[in-house]
């Protein structure tokens, strides 16, 4: 009979039979049964600290790891996954998470998920593809390698943009090294910049914009000089932390500010074509590249180079340095295979941009048997390969791999990396590939 309450509530909760629910334990299961995943984290737990053994408990090498995995599993933001780990008894029990032990705070689970190396998550990563190895998921026999861009996470960038925020950031140290330490006022040219950043946008034609550039250079040299001087006034005083953070921090802005006057000046006032290799888009993250793709998309992040199996796992990644033509990629992306299996792949599909004459005969000379370009460019087919019939097939393999990169990019985040700093965005690559491995794996195994 229907009541109008339920006076006596159950102790614990259903067993949750959702594909969700099933996945997370696949996944439990693939973790369980590698525990040197969780040793190479505690390592990375462990770096910087005096005695590993003392202080505060804190979290599990297997809570970080798992907790890790779940944040980029559903690209939760850090508040996010803190609601949810509380929320959820589901989520509870994936990550070994007591269900009255206290809530973990967005911070705490910020501060420990980024402890872990770019060079952890290649390791945590080579380790799965043995998994693989063993069970017949994946054997290495067959690849394919193609090339994307992730962004990093910074506006659209333009020189008046740029200058702007050096302007902005600079002067909000200004103030605060005043507050702090008691330096000299300096006057503060936000506003000004800002309106002159506007007036570059809004100019209906050349000689107003150049006109606005103008000011807007004056006064970010007039900020740079300010700083100069704060930094002279920070030097006398006592030597502390808050001291050397502020004065790292504004030499670090201004020399960042003087190369955004330098390409500014060169460009606007100059009429030169800086080279994307010389220009700085973001002073926030500076190390993002510049990446045109087939002469007409420009991206703002770094180049990954991917090799994936038949199974779909990424067995191996590399964020590159600046924009490297695909054909110099070749023979390093073999040999990284023959680190990973102890021998090359038998068969390697690429995509025609590695094409070349050269690239393949150094392919054929370290071993591999069927070498594949989507793209001929010169190249006879029974050169490559044993066969047209072979051809055709890799060719049509290597076609897979876009959408193994799409599946990264729409449910992994890696679209746009979110994480700071240039050891941030390697993190959060590595990161994201070995959750999307874990569930590829955890689908094949069930």
């Amino acid at each position: 009979m229907r009541q109008l309450v339920q006076e006596q509530l159950a102790l614990a909760g259903p067993v949750v039979n959702h594909p969700h629910a099933r996945e997370l334990e696949g996944i439990d299961r693939i973790l369980s049964d590698n525990p040197g995943l969780g040793e190479l984290v505690l390592q990375d737990l462990h770096r910087g600290l005096a005695v590993p053994e003392e202080g505060r408990q804190g979290m599990t090498a297997e809570q970080v790891l798992r907790v890790s995995v779940l944040k980029q599993l559903n690209t939760y933001t850090y508040e996010e996954l803190s609601f949810h780990l509380a929320d959820s008894a589901t989520y509870q029990a994936f990550c070994r998470l007591g269900y009255l032990n206290e809530p973990l705070s967005k911070s705490t689970l910020q501060r420990n998920i980024k402890k872990v190396s770019e060079q952890t998550w290649e390791a945590i990563n080579r380790i799965l593809v043995r998994y693989a190895g063993k069970l017949g998921v994946e054997d290495g026999r067959r690849v394919r390698t193609d090339g994307t861009v992730s962004e990093t996470n910074i506006h659209h960038p333009t020189d008046s943009s740029l200058l702007f925020d050096s302007v902005r950031v600079i002067s909000r140290l200004l103030s605060r090294a005043h507050e702090t330490f008691g330096i000299d006022r300096f006057p503060n040219r936000t506003r000004r910049a800002k309106r002159r950043a506007l007036d570059v946008l809004n100019a209906k034609n050349a000689r107003k914009r150049r006109s606005a550039y103008r000011d807007l250079l004056m006064v970010t040299a007039e900020t740079l000089n300010y700083s100069r001087a704060a930094d002279a006034q920070l030097k006398a005083h006592a030597v502390v932390p808050r001291t050397v953070a502020l004065r790292a921090a504004l030499r670090h802005y201004t020399a960042l500010a003087e190369r955004v006057i330098d390409q500014t000046e060169r460009r606007v006032l100059r009429g030169e074509s800086v080279p994307a290799s010389e220009k700085i888009v973001s002073i926030f993250e500076e190390h993002t590249d510049v990446i045109v793709k087939a002469r007409r998309d420009t991206h703002y992040g770094h180049k990954l180079t991917l090799t994936a199996g038949r199974s779909g796992l990424i067995l191996d990644w590399v964020v590159e340095n600046g924009n490297p033509a695909d054909s110099t990629l070749v023979t390093r992306t073999i040999e990284r295979q023959r680190e990973m299996y102890g021998r090359v792949p038998r068969q390697i599909a690429f995509d025609g941009g590695y094409a070349s004459k050269e690239n393949l005969a150094a392919a054929k000379a370290l071993g591999v048997r069927d070498v594949s370009f989507s793209k001929k460019r010169g190249l006879e087919v029974l050169d490559m390969v044993k066969s047209q019939w072979v051809y055709k097939r890799l060719r049509n393999f290597r076609a897979g791999i876009e959408s193994w990169i799409s599946f990264l990019k729409r449910c992994f985040g890696l679209g746009r990396c979110t994480w700071r700093g240039e050891p941030g965005y390697a993190r959060y690559v590595g990161a994201s590939i070995v959750a999307a491995n874990l569930l590829t794996l955890a689908r094949h195994l069930a």
